[in-house]
């Protein structure tokens, strides 16, 4: 069987591609970014990762439609017509049984071009606020997958929860690097923050935390986690490196699952992603809100979040050294109490959200064999 999949959030994806792995006879290729954004020329996470796991990957030049004007603007319109033109020719090349989408930019067109080539679709959304981009395919697909039931409506909808890496939920040993900083914390009896952007990393949370940089390490042992872009924020935090902080690019998988499960506390963005996976290790979390998405979809993600007793949030706006340390040092001054409200958040979670969507996914193209 030949699967097509597509988009932007790349994490969920991953899951459901190591779920799609185990069976027989499969076939897989990816359509995606080969960079991060307009204006940054570093390489996309789909675009390091794949290749790795073996599976094909198709670099789709597409463009998008932004809400603040910028001088991509107008290249990325320009942009559109390309993308839609090599989907079309890329599915029609390969022929791929079923579609499936995570949903961002760079699916649109691709789903587009499967559906004019009457190739069966499912598109999965991961949050609570539906995406442009999930408004837009689930108009011509065959299933729509969602992680909430919030909203649920339609024959077509259903409720798959949002996939986790397997080597998230799997407990495997950590790099020596990882183990031996969490050895240096039990010693000092110091606790960890993992501090991260998401897969492309957040420059101003990057910035803020540099400069927070010797009051936290006094607190605690730091992971951070840049991203790698064009503002260089991984070799400046290389250039503060000390005992207490680790610097990574990106958080391989199976250490990412041990940091989240023995970390004491998350800073980042409020990612569906991050979110769940610190409901599923029961770890506290602050979350900084990316302000700029569609209907305000990450303060919705944080308060709901926040409703659960998982998280505090500390706005952008509000962002910056003196802020972040004091909310950081609240948090640990109640970081007991905040477990156990973040362990209760847990429910949420559906662990075998990959093996759903996978099976989903294949129902829809054996049905669309008969």
């Amino acid at each position: 069987m030949k699967i097509a999949i597509t988009g932007t959030h790349f994490t969920p994806a991953q899951a459901v591609i190591e779920e799609l792995m185990k069976y027989s006879n499969m076939e897989i290729f990816y359509l995606g970014r080969n960079t991060t954004r307009e204006g940054d020329k570093s390489a996309s996470v789909e675009s390091n990762v794949l290749p790795k796991l073996g599976i094909k990957f198709f670099p789709i030049i597409s463009g998008r439609l932004q809400r603040v004007l910028t001088l991509y603007t107008i290249p990325s319109l320009l942009k559109i017509p390309i993308g839609f033109i090599q989907s079309f020719f890329l599915l029609l090349t390969y022929k791929p049984d079923v579609v499936l989408s995570f949903g961002g930019y760079i699916s649109v067109p691709v789903v587009f071009s499967a559906w004019l080539l009457s190739i069966p679709i499912i598109t999965h959304e991961q949050t609570i606020v539906r995406g442009l981009s999930y408004k837009i395919t689930s108009l011509f697909a065959n299933k729509m997958a969602v992680s909430f039931k919030t909203g649920l409506v339609g024959e077509r909808t259903i409720v798959t929860g949002n996939p986790m890496r397997a080597g998230i939920l799997k407990s495997t040993l950590p790099s020596y690097k990882i183990k031996r900083l969490f050895q240096k914390a039990r010693q000092q009896k110091k606790p960890v923050i993992f501090i991260t952007g998401g897969n492309q990393g957040s420059h101003i949370i990057n910035q803020t935390v540099l400069e927070a940089l010797p009051a936290l390490t006094l607190k605690a042992v730091i992971v951070l986690q840049t991203g790698d872009s064009k503002f260089h924020d991984f070799e400046d935090a290389k250039s503060k490196q000390c005992e207490e902080l680790l610097t990574e690019k990106w958080i391989e998988t199976q250490d990412f699952g041990y940091i989240l499960k023995h970390a004491h506390l998350v800073v980042g963005r409020s990612g569906i992603n991050t979110l769940l996976e610190c409901a599923m290790f029961g770890t506290p979390a602050l979350l900084i809100p990316y302000p700029y998405l569609q209907g305000d979809e990450q303060m919705v993600n944080a308060r709901f979040f926040e409703s659960l007793g998982l998280a505090k949030i500390l706005p952008q706006k509000d962002l910056n050294s003196e802020t972040l340390i004091s909310s950081i040092s609240s948090m640990l001054e109640n970081i007991e109490k905040l477990k156990k409200q973040a362990v209760a958040a847990k429910s949420i979670v559906t662990p075998d959200a990959a093996k759903r969507l996978a099976q989903e996914t294949l129902l829809l193209a054996t049905k669309a064999d008969e």
